[in-house]
């Protein structure tokens, strides 16, 4: 058996194993270690969850995700009443700023819009909309406002990978540009490229990062 085809089982032995995913209608291929997932989920957050499997799995260095959300008719929920659910969910958390975030929803797709001063928060208010019944996607449009210097940017990008006994500093590059911080260079496994970009979005003033990070292979 070649390499693709053990790792497309392994993926699948993955998904069926873990109880957040419904495996029935997804569907696997591998090639190269980039792993596309196919087919349908009746939630969000199966939709994650199956991807989040998949990247777990050793040997997947990029997935491709192509599974569509498909809501049972029964479970299907107006758009003013999603609208209603993610404005409370938004005023309920403590992280998100009084009146930062705007929603809209049309069809299911959730927008957010407005400004923050923390790209976790921007991760935050996205995350809590995940988990709304009814929604089919959500499009996070929402700003980090700059407040820092490109320079100590890095430095403090820098300083956070050392701190972390397991990861090697030299192995990643980090170059910034107009408050975007481009990760480059190559990783051992998931957590290390995971520990690199949370750093990265972590240092106030960054309101991009693009992954370049390589996994190398096993």
């Amino acid at each position: 058996m070649n390499d693709d085809r053990v790792l497309q089982q392994r993926v699948m032995d993955e998904l069926v194993f873990d109880p957040a995913v419904d495996a029935a209608h997804i569907g696997v291929a591998a090639r190269n270690g980039i792993v596309t997932l196919t087919g349908h989920v009746e939630s969000y957050p199966a939709k994650h969850a199956a991807e989040r499997g998949a990247r777990r799995v050793r040997g997947v260095r990029a997935v491709a995700q192509e599974i569509e959300v498909r809501l049972p008719s029964d479970k299907k929920t107006s758009d003013d009443e999603i609208a209603g659910r993610a404005v409370k969910m938004l005023e309920w958390d403590v992280a998100i700023p009084p009146g930062a975030v705007s929603v809209k929803v049309e069809h299911g797709m959730v927008t957010l819009t407005g400004e923050v001063d923390w790209a976790y928060q921007r991760a935050e208010a996205a995350h809590i909309e995940f988990g709304l019944g009814g929604v089919t996607l959500v499009v996070n449009q929402i700003r980090v406002r700059p407040q820092t210097r490109p320079d100590d940017v890095r430095a403090t990008i820098v300083a956070a990978f050392e701190r972390v006994a397991e990861h090697d500093a030299g192995t990643v590059t980090v170059d910034v540009r107009d408050h975007t911080v481009i990760l480059g260079g190559k990783v051992q496994s998931w957590i290390e490229h995971d520990e690199a970009l949370r750093a990265a979005w972590s240092v106030p003033g960054v309101t991009r990062v693009e992954d370049q990070i390589l996994i190398a292979r096993p």
